[in-house]
């Protein structure tokens, strides 16, 4: 395992790369840390210029129209897109039947906050089980139902609607230093497919469990031509204002009576992100740590490295503390999808990355940012390899 000298991702963490000790990720916030107040400015005032363009050209429709969770980066969208610039927005909401209960106050808390409509979609719970289960086997990923539709349906309704923007919160380069700030970045396909789907289509889906094509409708990306005719433009603010999570989250809770959780999550220190899945910090997360050696704790702690909020060393406790737990919303999880934890963790382990761990006296083993190696998990030989976390 390779960290980064700065934050605490490892080189594993998706599309990253270290160079002289220095990851991807560090160094686009870098980039973004040497833009000065005067530059913000200008960039305020050409995104301002290119909304009033946008939306003076369809002045009978939606001024734009914003994919929306009810998490904090987009309540903060749409109160920006509102009362800055007076826009009459379309929210936009793909349901996976997985909201925290704050999650589900503050999702439908919008429509009055910001006196908007609001469409929220969501595909049968039969359907939505299946693709929990599948997405999982296939590429140990059961939220890829939820990364689809973010990232589809809203893009089906600004075209069927001929909705100029669609309006996205931070950029889509900042891990993996693809682009710098002065390129900004709009959405597109190429961001759907190989970042948001990771590399899956739903038709790559078909067939498993009884999935068929009308199970899919909502997962059906636009071609270019539609798009284009449509006049549709994916627009992130972050290329346009220095995006801070953790004083938009205080802008909200203040202004709209934004919800955080009222309870420590178990596998990362944060309270303010990711309300709408219950898995996301949780069962989710934990397959990233069983495929590539991290997990939520390093996420949120390298974050708040870049912008001043923990030290590295503060950062390093947060990994130790929380990267390797097992979280009880497994549980919840394998209840919902009808799945033995046999299987779970029987599945989880043909995703173990063999860059990072490695078994040694019938343990598992990989090496901490905090130096030396150290065991995670009992292997049981039963005809497949098995692991059982150790909880710590």
């Amino acid at each position: 395992m390779i960290y980064c000298e700065k934050c605490v991702y490892p080189m594993t963490a998706a599309q990253l790369e270290i160079t002289d000790g220095v990851c991807s990720a560090c160094r686009s916030a870098e980039s973004v840390s040497l833009i000065t107040k005067e530059e913000w400015a200008r960039r305020e005032k050409m995104f301002g210029e290119l909304v009033k363009s946008l939306a003076s050209e369809n002045g009978s429709n939606y001024d734009c129209l914003i994919p929306v969770s009810g998490g904090k980066d987009s309540f903060y969208q749409a109160h920006l897109m509102t009362e800055k610039y007076g826009l009459k927005p379309l929210l936009v909401t793909y349901h996976g039947n997985n909201y925290l209960p704050e999650g589900d106050f503050n999702r439908d808390l919008m429509r009055h906050a910001f006196d908007a409509d609001h469409l929220v979609f969501g595909p049968s719970v039969s359907a939505l089980k299946k693709l929990n289960r599948v997405g999982f086997k296939v590429m140990g990923d059961m939220n890829w139902h939820a990364h689809c539709g973010i990232y589809t349906y809203p893009i089906q309704i600004a075209t069927m609607m001929k909705i100029p923007m669609v309006i996205w919160g931070e950029t889509f380069w900042d891990i993996s230093g693809m682009f710098s700030p002065d390129d900004f970045v709009e959405f597109s396909a190429r961001t759907r497919h190989e970042h948001a789907l990771r590399g899956y289509e739903w038709y790559d889906l078909l067939g498993q469990e009884g999935l068929i094509e009308k199970d899919f409708m909502w997962a059906k990306y636009p071609d270019d031509e539609e798009i284009l005719n449509a006049g549709v433009r994916g627009l992130c603010i972050g290329n346009y204002f220095n995006w801070d999570p953790n004083t938009q989250t205080e802008i909200i809770k203040e202004k709209y009576g934004w919800k955080g959780s009222d309870r420590e999550f178990q596998r990362t220190y944060r309270k303010m992100s990711n309300l709408d899945d219950r898995y996301e910090n949780g069962a989710h997360d934990l397959l990233k740590f069983i495929k590539f050696g991290y997990g939520r704790g390093s996420d949120h702690a390298s974050k708040d490295i870049r912008t001043g909020y923990l030290t590295r060393e503060q950062g390093i406790e947060m990994v130790k503390k929380y990267d390797h737990v097992v979280s009880d919303d497994l549980y919840y999880w394998l209840d919902y999808v009808e799945m033995s934890e046999e299987e779970f963790w029987k599945t989880a382990d043909t995703f173990r990355d063999p860059r990072v761990w490695w078994i040694q006296n019938g343990e598992w083993w990989k090496d901490n940012i905090w130096g030396g190696s150290s065991s995670y998990g009992k292997v049981h030989l039963d005809g497949n390899l098995q692991t059982k976390f150790l909880r710590k």
